[in-house]
């Protein structure tokens, strides 16, 4: 039986094929940017880990300067996306707001630190608070005390992050540091891929469609 029972191939169908196409193309046309994207989250990511203590503010100016060249980045994704006529919008509202976080941290870097360990150790506190009324509600055989557990973990790091947000920003430092390392080698992985499927494919590498 067919497969194109199943699935819309209409223009306004949220399963339109043509929409795929188009933004598979976008993003192996633009596979470089994503590969400068993901080593630039490689090199923030390995500078945050190996020297926490020592540059936690030069680490606040390094995560200034990536969010802004990731702006920058995804602004030329969307000026190149719209000279194609494809669809650029999601790639400017990134590139936008990339940029405001980064001039923001710029400017303020203390203040960036302080508020971002106090939101982090204010969220942290009420998800411990949501686990441990959690926790109650459960029969034991089925993780009650993991709960607990996870709770009163969430709460007093949340506690000793605002009553010590220095050493709570180390530990953040060290979390956003795997975090960049992990996605910036995702975004190159994926970036080779791209790059692979362009060079196969003709008419995603030149724009035009394939005769």
């Amino acid at each position: 039986m067919s497969t194109t029972m199943f699935r819309d191939r209409s223009p306004g169908s949220p399963f339109s094929g043509s929409d795929a196409n188009d933004m598979n193309q976008i993003l192996a046309r633009n596979w470089w940017l994503i590969a400068l994207r993901g080593v630039t989250g490689v090199i923030f990511g390995l500078c945050a880990l190996i020297l926490p203590f020592a540059t936690l503010l030069a680490l606040v100016l390094l995560f200034s300067a990536y969010m802004i060249v990731d702006g920058i980045f995804s602004i030329a994704a969307a000026i190149r996306a719209a000279r194609r006529h494809d669809r650029w919008g999601a790639w400017a509202l990134q590139g936008v707001a990339s940029l405001a976080a980064g001039v923001i941290a710029f400017f303020l870097p203390g203040a960036t630190v302080f508020a971002f360990v106090v939101l982090v150790a204010a969220w942290s506190i009420v998800m411990g608070c949501l686990l441990l009324a959690a926790s109650f509600r459960i029969d034991g055989n089925h993780g009650r005390w993991w709960l607990v557990l996870n709770g009163a973990a969430s709460i007093v790091f949340g506690v000793l992050a605002i009553l010590a947000p220095l050493a709570g920003a180390v530990v953040l430092t060290w979390w956003v540091g795997a975090f960049a390392l992990v996605f910036g080698v995702l975004l190159v992985i994926l970036s080779l891929r791209l790059r692979s499927r362009s060079k196969a494919t003709p008419s995603i590498a030149t724009g035009r469609p394939a005769i």
